[in-house]
């Protein structure tokens, strides 16, 4: 059975051009039947991510021309599938990474992209997990290869992917060294990691008092002119993750020049002799070879998402926003006043 003759209405938030969240748009249009491969999935929850916050600038590294509907990942129930595609998945929740799209009431995805949500995690809990939690385990476990013993850093430990990061570190047997603001620092110690004021001047001299022989990893979403205290905070077989150029989010100008800076001085790094090994983070890396990238994502989220299920993760819930106040859901994200994940669930009203 397929609903290839149904179509939908359906209601989205468009990035229409460099605008102040407030100029988000909403609209309504019909969405195709889906073709073969596809599924429509109705959003149950999607969420704001630093990829959107960029985007708004045009400052996201590969961001597809306005007008566009963001919306960086999403949880959501198949309601309809074309040809080619498992009638039985329909009525089933589903997680999907999209980049863009998820802002939307109900959207077509590739039935190849979707991964199964256990019944027991909520669509919300499950939405904090998505990038952020594949993020988090990839960098963790692929890129960075801690082992149970170790010591890291985690620069910005209250945000989505650094709050996920220590959850699992600590589950993994790893000390965390964590950076945020005092007024986050609560929340950095009951996710179990030590926190560190971002804030203090002396703040990479206060991590090595609290790690005098350096630390296995340090995780870097700021970039800029930290990354070499990052580089320097490693002791001897210690990695650098830099995953992101924080620091340059409010410059003018090219987009990729700051990811291309930090992709320099990374490499140069890799080739000091002492045994140091420095990377950047691309969740999108390895995509040209589409099965693999998809098989890896779905294990990695798999794994997360079952941790979530047993309670070893708390998803960090900041606020929840209906879907036509996008803009207000934004705005909050950029005002760095809160601690996790702001959800995007659908408006009251309906689909």
């Amino acid at each position: 059975m397929s609903n290839s003759a149904l179509t939908t209405t359906v209601t989205e938030v468009l990035l229409p051009g460099k605008v102040e969240p407030s100029g988000l748009e909403v609209r309504t249009r019909e969405l195709p039947a889906p073709a073969a491969g596809k599924a429509v999935l109705r959003m149950d929850a999607t969420g704001v991510s630093f990829a959107e916050q960029q985007m708004r600038r045009g400052k996201y590294y590969d961001q597809p021309p306005f007008p566009f509907v963001p919306g960086y990942d999403v949880v959501g129930t198949v309601t309809a599938v074309g040809p080619e595609v498992d009638a039985a998945m329909i009525g089933r929740r589903f997680a999907a990474v999209t980049k863009v799209g998820g802002w939307a009431s109900s959207l077509l995805v590739d039935a190849a992209d979707l991964v199964p949500v256990p019944d027991e995690v909520g669509a919300a809990a499950a939405e904090t997990m998505l990038v952020n939690g594949i993020t988090a385990w990839q960098m963790l476990h692929r890129t960075a290869k801690v082992r149970s013993g170790a010591t890291i850093v985690v620069l910005g430990a209250n945000g989505g992917v650094g709050s996920t990061l220590v959850q699992l570190a600590r589950h993994a047997g790893i000390r965390v060294i964590g950076t945020a603001s005092a007024r986050h620092h609560e929340t950095v110690h009951e996710l179990g990691a030590i926190p560190v004021d971002y804030r203090d001047p002396d703040m990479y001299q206060r991590i090595r008092e609290i790690a005098p022989d350096g630390v296995d990893a340090v995780f870097d979403h700021v970039g800029g002119a930290g990354l070499e205290e990052s580089w320097r905070l490693l002791r001897r077989g210690g990695t650098l993750v830099s995953y992101g150029t924080a620091a340059t989010k409010d410059e003018s100008g090219n987009s990729r020049l700051p990811v291309l800076k930090s992709f320099a001085r990374l490499a140069m790094w890799n080739y000091l002799p002492n045994g140091k090994s420095a990377h950047f983070y691309n969740f999108w890396a390895g995509k040209r070879r589409l099965d693999a990238f998809r098989a890896r994502l779905s294990e990695d989220l798999t794994q997360v998402l079952r941790l979530l299920a047993r309670g070893v993760l708390t998803p960090q819930i900041a606020a929840e926003f209906p879907l036509a106040d996008a803009g207000s859901a934004l705005a909050l994200a950029e005002s760095r006043t809160v601690a996790g994940k702001i959800v995007i669930i659908p408006d009251v009203a309906g689909h």
